[in-house]
């Protein structure tokens, strides 16, 4: 098995809760990953890129009201092999932002024929996904006087021609259109990365496998010497992560990421020594269901660290 040289622990105590509450930013202007059975592991019971033009963007009638699309309820993370984690609805639909708006304050230019094409999406009834901070979602009152939802302050619609969950066609239409990172940011394009940092609202940057998922951290395992402690029936509910390609860490020191072998002989990714797993209970990107369960799991900050505690900040 390959071992780092530097083996131990040691825990990231930091502290601040996200806030609950949906903050207005102004106006006027899954793929599944499995659910756990109760066996006492602390598993929970029971692109088109099209050019410029057609209305992108354009003013048309600023006081007929838009397409409204369905509300969004609550969103979603999804896990694109192109983009990383990409906000979307409550269906699965992907959420853009439009560079030709603004945050601050909060305006939408997209308008007339434009919203046709680009259906602004609904202020109402739309609540953050785990893996957002509720305080990113607010709204703004368009030149109709309907509301409509905002994402770090960015204006969200959908794409007409993004038909089925999980599609992109919309990022990089015109080059001005952009799926939402769960920021509020743009998503960005390049290589899926086996393990990368994700900034989660209430434990801040932990690490997450190539799907997005939060990988964890077993009190009962040893780094050294190697001890799994997770077996059998406990690998239902805790799903060991596959080795990582070092030429594909995004913000992870290499020198933390290993691989072990397993007594049943299969291969294991290790972060500082310890092995990682994945939660069935964790469904989306973001998602940390796992955490603290039985007081003997946690996730993993960027360091190699467990996270005992809320993030600071």
């Amino acid at each position: 098995m390959a071992l780092t040289a530097a083996c131990g622990s040691g825990d990231r105590t930091d502290a601040a809760p996200v806030a609950n509450g949906k903050a207005q930013a102004g106006s006027g202007s899954s793929a599944g990953y499995g659910s756990g059975g109760g066996n006492g592991y602390g598993a929970d019971s029971g692109a088109d890129k099209g050019q410029a033009g057609d209305g992108y963007g354009s003013s048309g009638d600023s006081n007929r009201p838009a397409a409204q699309g369905t509300r969004a309820g609550t969103l979603a993370l999804r896990q694109s092999p192109e983009l990383g984690p990409v906000v979307t609805d409550s269906k699965g639909m992907a959420l853009y932002r439009f560079d030709k708006d603004t945050a601050k304050p909060p305006n939408s230019a997209c308008s007339g024929s434009c919203a046709t094409t680009w259906p602004p999406v609904p202020a109402d009834d739309a609540t953050a996904a785990s893996g957002m901070a509720a305080s990113a979602l607010g709204s703004v009152t368009r030149a109709d006087g309907t509301e409509q939802l905002t994402i770090g302050g960015w204006p969200a619609y959908r794409y007409a021609k993004d038909t089925a969950p999980g599609d992109t066609k919309g990022h990089g239409v015109g080059g001005t259109w952009n799926a939402f990172a769960p920021d509020g940011k743009k998503a960005t394009a390049g290589p899926a990365a086996d393990v990368s940092v994700f900034d989660q609202p209430k434990l801040g940057k932990l690490l997450v496998d190539k799907e997005g998922r939060t990988v964890y951290r077993f009190n009962k395992d040893s780094a050294w010497p190697m001890k799994f402690a997770c077996n059998g029936a406990c690998l239902d509910t805790w799903k060991p992560v596959g080795p990582a390609d070092k030429s594909k860490l995004a913000d992870v020191p290499e020198k933390l990421i290993s691989t072990v072998t397993r007594p049943d002989g299969t291969k294991q990714l290790a972060v500082d020594c310890w092995p990682v797993y994945t939660f069935s209970g964790d469904k989306q990107p973001g998602d940390i269901n796992g955490q603290g369960k039985m007081g003997t799991w946690f996730a993993v900050s960027p360091e190699g660290k467990k996270i005992t505690s809320p993030a600071t900040g």
